[in-house]
């Protein structure tokens, strides 16, 4: 049985949901996973389903500092040259990263204890998701066990700065590198042409989705939408904002809920003050996967702002439970939604977002009806979580 170490930065985490997915897909093919994280679940996230998973994970830096630094000095003497290389990749490393050398001297104390956990578990293969400081943690620890890593970029964040994270120096060393569409393929490419580059989709367990079709109210004459995602710069929640008082102004009844929470909660909120917008637009924070099925489910459709990304796994998700969607042209997007399934409009553009918002509202139901189904047909044929997850233990059994 294929051993492999899933090294994260922060899981569980609700806006992780797709890595959970990854794992239990790699499981049911036989795989068995070893869940790391550097750090533990952020607060205020503790449902069922992520407390089940943080039962299961190993949080390194739980462990403390004199125990990093203690498997740190017995990697030194159990393997000093696979330690001095280690070194001096972390010190090249941090000399291009603007978190510096010192970082990046922890970053290795984190993969020392990682190697002595992969030397008594028997683990195979690293795999770390996002090419950040997870992928340098796993490139590490690779160098101090011996055993291959490989690495999920996902983007938009490891596509800002290729340079200063080693972008291309990671995808040449690793066995593999993933990239969740064609779009972040051509990117990785771009910093690594001779490296060994797969498309691996974000995968959907179709039961659970169908499952939740049970309860779908169908979809509402009721003007409202809905917007799952972080409260952050990249989802555009600002230009969102402003299209939603246009619409507001020419679609009575209009609402907007937003689900998700994070940095620009602040900004959110005083710009729905300022706008008038208090009536119409609704936050409500983090929210569980039923939950958010439940809102994709009262909405007409979803709508997604977004000025960077890389393939959001929340437009798969409306269109698995056969909702329309509202989003911009940006990155991986478009190899997903066509003018069949949704409106696909210009980033940054409130005028656009507002036109086509205010059609997903006052479209008849047949249309949103066939746009959703055109949807589902979409997202099962490409992002199918059990031919994914092969596709993965293939590339992780022929690394080995």
């Amino acid at each position: 049985m294929t051993r492999a170490l899933w090294l994260v930065n922060q899981y569980p985490k609700v806006s992780h949901s797709f890595i959970t997915r990854e794992i239990h897909g790699l499981e049911a093919q036989g795989v068995q996973i070893d869940r790391v994280s550097i750090r533990p679940t952020p607060d205020g996230e503790g449902d069922a389903a992520l407390l089940s998973e943080a039962a299961q994970t190993h949080y390194v830096l739980a462990q403390g500092g004199l125990r990093l630094i203690a498997d740190a000095a017995r990697e030194l003497l159990r393997a000093p040259g696979r330690f001095a290389k280690a070194l001096r990749l972390a010190l090249r490393m941090g000399g291009r990263s603007p978190r510096g050398r010192l970082v990046h001297l922890i970053y290795l104390a984190e993969a020392a204890h990682i190697a002595r956990r992969i030397a008594a578990s028997g683990i195979d293969h690293i795999h770390a998701h996002f090419g950040t400081n997870s992928a340098s943690v796993a490139w590490l620890a690779s160098e101090l066990s011996g055993r291959p890593f490989s690495f999920t970029a996902h983007g938009p964040e490891e596509f800002d700065g290729p340079q200063a994270l080693s972008l291309g120096e990671k995808a040449d060393a690793a066995a593999f590198a993933v990239a969740i569409s064609r779009f972040g393929a051509a990117q990785l490419t771009r910093w690594a042409p001779k490296a060994r580059i797969a498309v691996v989709r974000c995968g959907l367990d179709f039961a659970a989705f169908d499952a939740a079709a049970g309860d779908d109210p169908g979809l509402t004459d009721q003007p409202h939408l809905v917007c799952v995602g972080r409260l952050a710069e990249q989802k555009g929640h600002l230009v969102l904002l402003e299209a939603a008082a246009r619409v507001a102004k020419a679609v009575p009844g209009f609402h907007l809920t937003l689900v998700g929470d994070g940095e620009l909660r602040g900004a959110v909120e005083r710009q729905i003050a300022d706008l008038g917008l208090g009536g119409s637009i609704t936050i409500t924070g983090w929210a569980d996967e039923t939950t958010v099925r439940q809102h994709i489910q009262s909405s007409r459709a979803l709508v997604l702002a977004s000025f960077a990304e890389g393939l959001p796994v929340v437009l798969m998700e409306a269109f698995a439970l056969n909702r329309p969607v509202v989003t911009t042209w940006v990155n991986g997007i478009p190899e997903l939604v066509s003018s069949e399934s949704g409106w696909l409009v210009a980033p940054a553009d409130p005028a656009a977002l507002a036109a086509a918002m205010q059609a997903a509202l006052t479209a008849p139901t047949e249309t949103l009806s066939a746009m959703g189904a055109a949807g589902r047909a979409a997202v099962t044929a490409g992002h199918d979580l059990a031919h994914e997850a092969a596709t993965l233990k293939r590339l992780i059994e022929e690394a080995g």
